[in-house]
């Protein structure tokens, strides 16, 4: 006799190794738990994604906390394959009393919005275009972005769409990329937070969806050393109080607003040291190399995919307005790192670049390789850190960077990559990509 199943509903919260965790509870008892949470610990915050709790750590064993549910961040389909409903909610880290955790990069990202609508009025739009690989799956050969390179996988892509749009993710396209049995796929834009929300809602749907079908979905930035990159790129416009875009100005170069500018000179100023906290694992700085289509130096770029910051197209086919579609891409990102900490490291940036005034950086062509290093200091073209250890001194030697947060944080998350970073260190790149590809 089938027993009847109530179904589950997993509050969760996203770690500094990008690893979603969490607890269920019936849906009978969301209700309650949305009122005081589930248990959590501070020593979970130094977990690492080979599951092992660094040591020493600043947390020890002892210690509580609560995870708190945000109703409005529940994603729900049935659409997975699974036997019962994929049903999961962000939630928040905070104390027993309910006061907010000063480790909880969801708070850190509401935190960060809260203090660029205070400082500037501006409201921050953003998105997240993932990229992502099928392994187990012995397609049929395909060329890359073909039409038969999607179809192959049928029903796989439009199930993938329809479980998203049924959770809420509000799906927009669906791609075969260009590396081996790669995928994209990108959600319409919202406010940040819902962004990042979003974000880990496709990461465990891709996933589960995948291993329902036999197979494994990775985001590891690379699944092969010399293979193409799976990368994240970060999607950010403004808008002012009355909901007017502000990104954009026609009068200015590339179309970018003094504003939008100021932001993004704060973002490339403060780069070098936010690359840990936006691409966070050793594979990370196999991708973020020159003539990767990814990123490698402090430069803004008109629609230039080697840039670190990208200004995107806009379409005016029909008399469209180009204003609200004008946005920034950031590429410097992948998904071995938290997608909360990633923008709030954006937003707090770019935040330093409006307080302070900073010009438009200059909008960069060419070839960083091919020029002098009089021509790269002249451009503001500064070479990001090239693997793990160099970007955690980078961080570290950021004083205005690591005092958007608490010290002990910095030590949890410093210490948290450089244990990974020590656990690799007896790998080459080829050992590395495979151990990545499953966790990721």
């Amino acid at each position: 006799m089938t027993m009847p199943v109530e179904s589950l509903v997993a509050v969760v919260t996203t770690d500094l190794a990008a690893i979603t965790r969490g607890r269920s509870v019936t849906e009978s008892r969301l209700d309650k738990v949305a009122a005081t949470g589930v248990g959590w610990l501070q020593a979970n915050l130094s977990l690492t994604p080979f599951n092992s709790i660094v040591v020493p750590n600043p947390w020890g064993s002892s210690g509580d906390l609560r995870l708190v549910p945000d109703l409005k961040a529940r994603f729900r389909t049935a659409l997975t394959g699974s036997a019962t409903l994929f049903d999961m909610v962000a939630g928040n880290i905070v104390e027993l009393d309910g006061t907010p955790w000063l480790g909880c990069t969801r708070t850190m990202l509401i935190d960060a919005l809260a203090e660029l609508k205070a400082a500037t009025g501006l409201s921050l739009t953003g998105a997240f275009e993932q990229e992502f690989q099928i392994s187990g799956a012995d397609f049929a050969p395909a060329h890359s972005l073909s039409f038969a390179a999607l179809r192959r996988a049928d029903p796989f892509a439009p199930t993938l769409m329809a479980a998203l749009e049924e959770a809420g993710v509000a799906p927009e396209v669906i791609i075969a990329e260009f590396g081996d049995e790669q995928f994209e796929v990108t959600h319409a834009p919202a406010d940040a937070l819902a962004a990042a929300d979003r974000a880990v809602a496709i990461r465990e749907i891709t996933r589960e969806l995948a291993r329902n079908n036999g197979w494994h979905a990775t985001f590891a930035p690379k699944s092969v050393p010399d293979g193409v990159g799976n990368g994240v790129h970060i999607h950010f416009s403004f808008t002012d109080d009355a909901g007017k875009p502000v990104t954009y100005d026609a009068s200015k170069p590339g179309g970018l607003s003094a504003i939008a500018g100021a932001f993004c000179a704060g973002v490339l100023k403060h780069l070098p040291a936010i690359t840990a906290l936006t691409a966070s694992s050793v594979p990370s700085f196999y991708r973020l190399k020159p003539h990767s289509w990814s990123s490698s130096y402090t430069w803004l770029a008109d629609r230039d995919r080697e840039a670190s910051l990208r200004i995107c197209p806009t379409v005016t086919i029909g008399g469209r307005d180009p204003s609200r579609q004008y946005n920034i891409e950031y590429r410097a990102a992948d998904a071995t790192a938290n997608p909360y900490l990633s923008m709030a490291a954006i937003v707090r940036a770019g935040l330093e670049g409006i307080k302070a005034g900073l010009a438009t950086p200059p909008l960069v062509t060419g070839d960083p390789e091919q020029m002098t290093e009089a021509e790269k200091t002249k451009l503001g073209l500064t070479r990001l850190p090239e693997n793990l250890p160099a970007a955690l001194d980078a961080l570290l030697a950021d004083k205005t960077v690591t005092g958007w947060f608490a010290p002990v944080f910095i030590e949890t998350f410093v210490g948290v990559k450089r244990h990974e970073a020590e656990r690799l260190a007896g790998l080459d790149p080829v050992g590395v990509c495979d151990l990545y590809r499953k966790l990721y």
